[in-house]
């Protein structure tokens, strides 16, 4: 079992104060299911009382730290300091339809030296209010659930692979690119989800849960701590291209060593089509 480090600690403390208040909220959300104004609104406070608890608490032990906020934006911090990057409700379609499966994301990411913009992920907390289960990782350390170790799934062959992804909708995403996706890898593999929450996904993924993943489009407060989760669970993350970044969101595709070549010679196969 590691120790949780300070930087853990108060990304942990954070995330959980907020899952708090998630968790009440969650409840109202389900009786408003049924009332003729509907929850739309109350889901969007819920939203923003979430970040605003974490960036309080977050700001109180690191005031010198920048914040990437997916409701209140960029607010800079002192220059050669990390920055935090913020999820405050990954999932929010599954709260605001009362269905349970949303997470908290919380990263930090260093500066590279000079001021030459940002560099990796140094730590990870993707927290689960209903299940109560926090994944966390932090650079060189591994990559955990509570106080149990984490390794992605050791499956080689796709046919026995279950694969997560997420699909476009109404005003998002690239319909004809997915399409072209889920067509070479549906037929290969054993299985396919969509669960809403892609920092979610990627942290089932770390734990060996889902296999491998895919998805285009997103924004770098839904994927910056999972993508830490994976790599320090010995997953591989790249774009379509295969290239590696610190985070990736435009395009993310995640698995072990041996099923990200596969799915990366289906995928990229796909495109050129």
């Amino acid at each position: 079992m590691a120790a949780l480090s300070g930087l853990i600690r108060v990304m942990e403390r954070a995330a959980r104060k907020a899952g708090h208040r998630l968790r009440r909220d969650f409840g109202e959300v389900e009786h408003l299911q049924v009332s003729r104004k509907g929850p739309a609104d109350f889901v969007s406070k819920a939203d923003m009382r979430s970040e605003r608890t974490i960036y309080d608490e977050l700001l109180e032990v690191r005031p010198d730290w920048g914040f990437v906020l997916e409701e209140a934006g960029t607010i800079e911090g002192a220059p050669d300091m990390p920055r935090w990057i913020i999820d405050p409700l990954d999932g929010t379609s599954n709260f605001l339809h009362g269905i349970p499966h949303f997470a908290i994301s919380i990263a930090a990411q260093e500066p590279k030296p000079g001021g030459q913009g940002w560099g990796d992920i140094i730590g990870a907390v993707v927290y689960n209010p209903i299940t109560d289960e926090t994944f966390w990782a932090e650079k060189n350390r591994g990559a955990w659930l509570q106080d149990a170790r984490l390794r992605v799934s050791a499956r080689r062959n796709l046919g026995e692979a279950l694969i997560s992804t997420g699909i476009p909708f109404q005003g998002h995403g690239d319909f004809a690119e997915w399409t072209k996706i889920f067509g070479a890898i549906g037929p290969q593999v054993a299985g396919i989800r969509r669960n809403g929450a892609a920092s979610l996904d990627l942290a089932w993924l770390a734990a060996g849960r889902y296999d491998g993943f895919w998805e285009s489009g997103l924004n770098d407060w839904d994927t910056a701590a999972g993508c830490l989760l994976v790599r320090e669970a010995g997953g591989f993350i790249s774009d379509y291209r295969g290239r590696s970044e610190p985070i990736h969101s435009k395009q993310i595709l995640a698995a072990n060593d041996a099923l990200h070549s596969k799915m990366h010679k289906l995928l990229a196969g796909a495109l050129k089509k």
